[in-house]
């Protein structure tokens, strides 16, 4: 067919010498004077014109739309359900938060701590002797083989000498986020016998003693803290906000449980609970919080990742927030998540005072099955 058309537009002087599209073709397309196509060519007549038109104009084209533009991913009728706009009224109000415990109690416990737990291993090194072959290949010097070992030492502990010099308090003071004066009364205050394991082994001394320092704060953080709801309330918007250019590469099939009708995730955790989320008979409605949903903590701010309204009488505990974690361990949880989960904790108990039914529960699942087990379904 492309020859026919070719052809078409020599025969009739509608090519200039370059084989472009000559004006005399536009000329006579617009006074309706163009000639007749070739019988084969009839009953394409639409396309064809078409297709010539094109090579004048790019606009005659079809639009192709480039899949690596960013798209949208607009709320749907499942926000404004009655069943989510309960749960988001119980939790979008505002807080903010107070912790009030002295320096005098945090050097004690951390002093306490140091005591009875840190630990450190000392510095090694090993040191062999050998004799070298008396014939000795290239490769054999390259595989590290042309020495014959006779004799290894492993040296440590007070035996180590560097001349390194290590900066304790500040590099404590800064992992721990506390000041140089906290830090200097907590190790003054630690038995000589352990404090003396900083020679040892520098490094691991200020790794443990930073970490062991960091617990008992945080410790002491949670125990301590307390929020105050404001009037201050989130906007929708935060559910609007920042909704173009996501990757939905990662995204799955369209959701009919979720607010968006596709949901961006950031692990196989993630997208396992979403398909389970999204075929349960139980669950009404959920979403993936906007990063813009934060709860203060002295820690950081904090966005859990789901809120879900469950049926009415499936389960019963209605209203939920969740955190999807690999692990419910704490111990396997890096200590500033860990420590803004319990913060969190605290926020959704605050919030719970303020209903008297039905209040939100919030806590950290693996999979759905945990989140079952979680909400209590009736029988």
């Amino acid at each position: 067919m492309a020859k026919l058309i070719y052809r078409y537009l020599v025969k009739n002087d509608y090519t200039d010498d370059t084989d472009q599209i000559a004006a005399g073709y536009h000329k006579a397309k617009t006074a309706g004077t163009l000639a007749a196509l070739p019988d084969d060519l009839k009953p394409y007549a639409d396309q064809v014109f078409q297709l010539i038109d094109s090579v004048f104009s790019d606009a005659q084209l079809p639009k192709v739309e480039d899949g690596r533009k960013p798209k949208t991913n607009p709320l749907n009728a499942n926000f404004d359900k009655k069943e989510f706009q309960e749960l988001w009224g119980r939790i979008n109000r505002k807080a903010v938060y107070r912790v009030e415990f002295d320096s005098d109690e945090l050097v004690r416990k951390c002093v306490g701590a140091l005591d009875s737990q840190l630990r450190v291993t000392p510095l090694q090194y090993t040191v062999q002797t050998g004799i070298q072959s008396d014939e000795i290949t290239d490769d054999q010097l390259k595989a590290g083989d042309g020495f014959k070992v006779t004799n290894t030492t492993t040296e440590s502990g007070g035996s180590v000498y560097s001349q390194v010099k290590y900066d304790l308090l500040g590099k404590v003071a800064e992992n721990a986020h506390l000041t140089r004066q906290t830090v200097a009364e907590i190790l003054t205050g630690m038995v000589p016998s352990v404090f003396a394991q900083f020679r040892q082994n520098p490094e691991h001394f200020i790794a443990e003693a930073s970490r062991i320092i960091s617990e008992q704060k945080a410790t002491m953080v949670i125990e301590r803290l307390a929020y105050d709801g404001v009037e201050d309330r989130y906007d929708v918007d935060i559910f609007t906000a920042n909704q173009s250019g996501q990757d939905f590469s990662k995204v799955g099939s369209k959701l009919k449980n979720h607010v968006y009708d596709y949901v961006v995730t950031d692990s196989d955790i993630e997208r396992r609970f979403v398909a389970e989320l999204d075929t349960s008979d139980e669950v009404v409605v959920y979403a993936k919080l906007p990063r813009g949903f934060l709860i203060p903590t002295p820690v950081g701010d904090y966005n859990p990742d789901w809120a879900i309204s469950f049926k009415v009488g499936s389960v019963k505990h209605i209203y939920f927030v969740a955190e999807t974690k690999g692990t419910m361990s704490s111990l396997k949880l890096r200590e500033i998540e860990s420590t803004k989960i319990a913060c969190a904790r605290k926020f959704f108990d605050e919030i719970g005072k303020r209903v008297s039914a039905d209040p939100v529960r919030y806590d950290v699942v693996t999979d759905y099955g945990k989140l079952m087990e979680l909400v209590g379904v009736s029988r």
